[in-house]
């Protein structure tokens, strides 16, 4: 049996699932790095998660829901999931994102040649694997870039990326602990096969992931 519903498309097997969003990614001087997901077209209708690993390796997950929460546990790595609610407001080049106990506000500059030069692929190419399989070499340029890999047994992905801007400021607080200044996503972070760009970053993404449906 085949066929495809909003973003899902299934075979004999196996589930496909296509996000359409944002993936937002920075370090801070306390050695915590966050990793914002923000998907206003998924199969689970419009939502965001974060993603934090500390300095101690400590990966937590915080999604809204204790379904979007199990699906994201089950495609990538966490010592800890929270279901707590997660919202995400937008106003020019300032977003503002509220996790459970994590407060972040950030703000873009200007995209460079690279962002420009991704904006200009047609979507309809850059939702295609071969895409991925043609951009994963200069990704591998950005260490712990990765454009298509598995994070488990029986799962593969691919991203598409059509835009980046740099984050030219942040503040994040963590239970109402300044989490320090702003700082390179280093080391990579470990929830999947890639991490983000060291640089902080807020890509414009197509995510897919197919895996063996349960």
């Amino acid at each position: 049996m085949r066929g495809r519903v909003a973003g899902y498309a299934w075979g004999v097997g196996r589930e496909r699932l296509t996000f359409d969003g944002w993936i937002a990614a920075v370090g801070t001087g306390s050695g915590t790095r966050v990793v914002v997901g923000h998907w206003p077209r998924s199969p689970f209708g419009p939502f965001s998660d974060v993603m934090l690993e500390r300095a101690d390796g400590l990966r937590t997950l915080i999604a809204p829901t204790t379904r979007t929460a199990r699906y994201i546990a089950g495609v990538y790595h966490f010592d800890e999931v929270r279901t707590e609610p997660v919202g995400v407001r937008i106003s020019g080049d300032t977003w503002n994102v509220t996790a459970g106990p994590l407060d972040l506000r950030f703000r873009v500059g200007r995209q460079g040649v690279l962002g420009l030069a991704l904006r200009a692929v047609p979507r309809p190419l850059a939702r295609r694997p071969v895409w991925a399989a043609v951009t994963e070499v200069p990704a591998r340029l950005m260490a712990g870039v990765r454009t298509r890999g598995s994070s488990r047994p029986g799962c593969r992905q691919w991203y598409a990326a059509g835009g980046l801007w740099p984050i030219t400021t942040a503040r994040a607080s963590f239970d109402g602990t300044d989490l320090g200044a702003p700082a390179p996503v280093v080391p990579p972070v470990r929830f999947g096969f890639a991490s983000a760009p060291a640089s902080p970053a807020l890509v414009r993404v197509f995510s897919t992931v197919e895996r063996t449906a349960p």
